[in-house]
């Protein structure tokens, strides 16, 4: 997940999932919502019967932060 400044708020997003971002006013709030939305976004394709979309995602030692994102698989 790649954090950055956005308008006097922060914009969140997962590179490796198409259409995960989102913003918030504090990095903890743009963070949260992009776990929301790649929750949503796993919903609907497994509601659907498709993939998630995860593509290559790049790991850097510049920043590292674990967040577990519990999904259901039908």
């Amino acid at each position: 997940m790649i954090v950055e400044p956005n308008d006097g708020g922060y914009l969140a997003r997962c590179p490796g999932i198409q259409g995960a971002f989102a913003e918030g006013d504090t990095i903890k709030e743009a963070i949260f919502n992009c776990v929301d939305v790649v929750k949503m976004i796993a919903d609907y394709r497994a509601e659907r019967g498709g993939p998630l979309g995860i593509q290559e995602i790049e790991l850097t030692a510049e920043l590292q932060l674990a967040v577990s994102i519990p999904i259901g698989v039908a």
